[in-house]
């Protein structure tokens, strides 16, 4: 049986970076929800918090969507 998960067990490898990002903006988790939400997301700081320890999956709209507001490259946001 395949299993979807990186090599550490965690079920994304842009976590850390959507992490690093945000706090490099200084903004809380809940206000990255707040602005992905603007762009259509609906994401809250909950799913947030899932995204950046690895217990949530992303999707590639979700990733186009952080790196636009973080700012970001998606592909800044893949690298391991």
């Amino acid at each position: 049986m395949f299993i979807n998960k990186s090599k550490d067990g965690k079920n994304n490898i842009c976590g850390i970076n959507i992490a690093k990002y945000r706090k490099a903006l200084n903004i809380s988790q809940r206000e990255l929800a707040d602005r992905l939400q603007l762009y259509g997301l609906d994401v809250d700081k909950n799913a947030i918090q899932r995204i950046e320890c690895g217990k949530r999956f992303v999707t590639d709209i979700e990733l186009v969507s952080l790196s636009k507001v973080l700012k970001k490259d998606f592909k800044d946001l893949l690298e391991i």
